[in-house]
């Protein structure tokens, strides 16, 4: 975003001078030659930096910065004059000036003062981006997705979400089925419940059967009263079984009468027990293939398989990767990601998904001091050699060089939110460089 700054100065040719020195640096420029008129532009133009001459007559530059700070607060002002002393140098910045030089000064001093209040106000932008992203609602009950295939999804956990049917979520391992098991529920007139969850592969058979079934008293080695099982405290609710495809047969045929008769009967028990819970699965198998291998009972399948949500993985949706940046980095408020390192975040494959993606954000966070470098989220070879494997690279069919220069600096100003200057750093050129390859590659 270009940052608009208003000169004042009642001495014209020191006014105009300014304003061609901070314009050669691309700044959007406007020059008042009197404290009046200064004050006139403030009421009528937002500014994010001011600067002022201070002795004018009849208004002077405090007068000026007093006007500034009531009218827009957060616009910066630097004072610039030849009869500096010790006691005003004190009330202008007791006054809120940022800062200020005296006359006569390099140009280039006032051109380093301006770049640190525009770094500032970058930085302060961002903070209050990621402040907003972590306080408001993300996309869909925490699911965060702007893509394509990410509305598909929301728009599937919206329909189904009202209806009672059984609902098979897919994706790699990884993509966040768990969340959407959520979502759906979320959307449900049985939200108010807590849902139920269980992972089909973190636990042995047996004790899997007891946890989903219940026992009464006695009925094993170790029974010593009666348990409830997930089906009978998600009754009213939702129970969602993760990685269903690790289900053994024998667990298999038992869910399936579950979900055929309604009722459910204790390991060691002798009468049945009435349960109206909504069924929500998750897999990262091909269910398909294990039915042909008869590891998957093709009846459960579509009792199960009544409503299918396919998340996509990572790679497949990578325009959403700046966001999940966002939202992961805001847990970690005092620590800044490099631009490097969110374009390397961009090259990445992920073979974890999401999740993977949260997992290097945390190991940066702890590693770094302040900034998140590169070296900080390379916790093995894997992304390196990911990333130099997605990198540019000549070949003998050759390539087309402007196309590439193009998308880079396309990459560099989406990553660096339109800023330029951050931008030019990303790709190691000067500003006006950046500025005339975006003329040139039709970027504007």
């Amino acid at each position: 975003m270009t940052q608009r700054i208003l000169v004042v100065d009642n001495e014209q040719r020191m006014c105009l001078l300014i304003k061609q020195s901070l314009e050669l640096e691309n700044y959007s420029v406007e020059t008042a030659f009197s404290g009046n008129e200064a004050i006139q532009k403030v009421k009528s133009t937002a500014f994010d930096v001011v600067i002022t001459d201070l002795k004018m007559q009849p208004v002077d530059g405090l007068q000026v910065l007093k006007a500034v700070k009531e009218i827009q607060p957060s616009a910066e002002v630097i004072l610039i004059t030849a009869f500096a002393t010790q006691e005003t140098a004190l009330q202008a910045m007791k006054s809120g000036a940022y800062d200020y030089l005296i006359k006569p000064f390099k140009m280039d001093e006032l051109i380093i003062r301006v770049g640190r209040i525009v770094e500032q106000n970058a930085i302060v932008a961002e903070n209050e981006k990621l402040k907003a992203q972590n306080t408001q609602p993300q996309f869909l009950s925490g699911i965060i997705g702007k893509s394509k295939k990410m509305r598909q999804v929301f728009d599937l956990i919206k329909r189904v979400g009202k209806q009672d049917a059984a609902v098979l979520i897919r994706g790699e391992s990884g993509t966040g089925k768990e969340l959407v098991a959520k979502a759906v529920h979320s959307e449900s007139d049985r939200k108010n419940e807590e849902m139920i969850s269980i992972n089909c592969a973190a636990l042995p058979e047996t004790l899997l059967e007891s946890e989903l079934f219940g026992y009464e008293k006695g009925a094993f080695t170790g029974a010593n009263q009666q348990k409830k099982g997930l089906f009978e405290l998600a009754d009213n609710s939702t129970l969602f079984l993760d990685e269903i495809g690790d289900l053994s047969l024998n667990l298999q045929a038992k869910l399936l009468r579950v979900l055929q008769n309604k009722e459910i009967v204790r390991l060691g028990g002798q009468h049945s027990i009435k349960i109206n819970v909504r069924l929500i699965t998750a897999t990262h198998r091909n269910l398909e293939k294990m039915i042909e291998e008869q590891l998957f009972r093709s009846d459960l399948y579509y009792r199960i398989n009544l409503f299918p949500i396919n998340l996509p993985p990572l790679r497949e949706r990578k325009e959403d990767i700046p966001e999940l940046i966002a939202h992961f980095l805001s847990a970690y408020p005092d620590k800044i990601m490099s631009p490097a390192v969110k374009l390397e975040l961009m090259e990445y494959n992920y073979p974890g998904n999401v999740r993977e993606l949260e997992n290097l954000i945390a190991r940066g966070a702890i590693v770094s001091e302040k900034i998140i470098e590169s070296i900080d989220i390379r916790s093995d070879k894997d992304l390196t050699a990911s990333v130099n494997s997605s990198s540019h690279f000549l070949t003998e069919k050759g390539i087309n060089l402007d196309d590439h220069i193009r998308e880079l600096i396309k990459q560099a100003l989406a990553l660096c939110d339109g800023n330029k200057s951050k931008a030019a750093n990303l790709l190691g050129i000067t500003r006006r460089r950046l500025y005339s390859m975006i003329e040139t590659h039709d970027l504007n």
